[in-house]
C-alpha cells in the first residue's frame, strides 16, 4: 500500500470555498488502475489558516506514479491554480510506503 497526501493551509474564512472546490471537482480517479480510496481531512485552525489534507491510497507507489503521468491526472489538475486566494502558500506533498 502507498499513501499520497497533500497538506493545504487554507486562509481563514475560505474553508467552505475550499471544501466546495473538492466536492464539485471531478478527480478522474475512479477506474484508474491501482487507486484504492480518497479522503479530504480537516485539521486544526490556528491564527492564520486551517489545515486540510488530501489523502489518497494506492495499491503501490508505481500505480501512483503512473497516475501522475496520465491524462486523468492532467484533467484533474487543470484548474488547480484558479483559486490561489484561498491558500496560505503552496500545498506540501507527502508520500508514504506502508511498512506494516
Amino acid at each position: 500500500m502507498f499513501l499520497a497526501m497533500n497538506r493545504f493551509k487554507v486562509a481563514l474564512g475560505k474553508e467552505d470555498d475550499f471544501i466546495n472546490i473538492w466536492k464539485n471537482r471531478d478527480s478522474y480517479l475512479e477506474g484508474v488502475p491501482g487507486f484504492v480510496s480518497f479522503n479530504l481531512l480537516r485539521g486544526e485552525t490556528n491564527e492564520d489558516h486551517t489545515l486540510f489534507s488530501s489523502h489518497a491510497t494506492w495499491e503501490s507507489r508505481q500505480a501512483f506514479e503512473d497516475w501522475t503521468k496520465s491524462e486523468a491526472f492532467r484533467n484533474a489538475h487543470k484548474n488547480a491554480g484558479s483559486a490561489k486566494d484561498i491558500y496560505n502558500g503552496h500545498p506540501k506533498l507527502e508520500l508514504f510506503d506502508a511498512v506494516i
